[in-house]
């Protein structure tokens, strides 16, 4: 495997391992129900959380890692020219939809999580009650767990088209030129060569004295 390649993927993978990380981590740390204490009956009263800052470097590691790897790979669907095979063109096909989609529901989810965490002093009504929300279990888990989903899916897309790009199957529509020195020796038709006619002396005589 190049240097390069070998670089971007542990690169990726590194983001990809510190997002499910600080995922995980801001799943631990986020604010509990039980925390949380009511000074009136419209007020409530949330402790500090790390969950907030963690949530935060997750997203933003996912978003580095999805923009990195989709940088360094292209659109899918933009490129022209034959498909390298039907397995090739499925795989990448299936990672680069899934891991998009995986993409955007862990982001929303990290995100949502880290806001909804760092309340302070406010309450939310339901049918005429009052609430302190705090952020539901496995918000952030689940998140943790989508993020290093898209960056695998991120980087065997990668890795897919690199190898197709590298056999010379993409991309090359044109036919391949001939050029080169030939090896063989020409061939030439084979020339008639007319066989010799014999004349007798005597007829030769004659034509010499006409």
């Amino acid at each position: 495997m190049e240097r390069k390649v070998l670089a971007l993927c542990s690169t990726v993978g590194l983001l990809g391992l510190l997002s499910a990380a600080t995922g995980f981590g801001a799943e631990a740390t986020r604010i509990k129900g039980s925390q949380v204490q009511i000074t009136s009956p419209t007020q409530c009263s949330y402790p500090r959380s790390p969950a907030l800052g963690l949530g935060l470097t997750a997203a933003l590691s996912l978003l580095i890692a999805q923009v990195t790897i989709n940088v360094a790979t292209g659109c899918v669907c933009c490129r022209r020219g034959p498909h390298p095979s039907n397995s090739n063109w499925t795989i990448a096909l299936v990672c680069f939809v899934v891991s998009w989609f995986t993409f955007v529901i862990a982001f929303l989810l990290l995100l949502t999580g880290a806001a909804l965490n760092d309340q302070h002093g406010e309450e939310s009504m339901y049918f005429g009650n009052y609430y302190c929300y705090v952020v539901k279990p496995g918000v952030f888990a689940g998140g943790a767990v989508l993020s290093l989903a898209s960056v695998t899916l991120g980087i065997l897309y990668y890795l897919t088209l690199h190898s197709a790009k590298n056999s010379g199957l993409w991309g090359n529509s044109s036919v391949p030129q001939e050029g080169g020195i030939a090896m063989g020796q020409p061939q030439f038709p084979p020339q008639r060569t007319q066989e010799p006619v014999f004349v007798h002396e005597d007829t030769y005589m004659r034509r010499q004295f006409t």
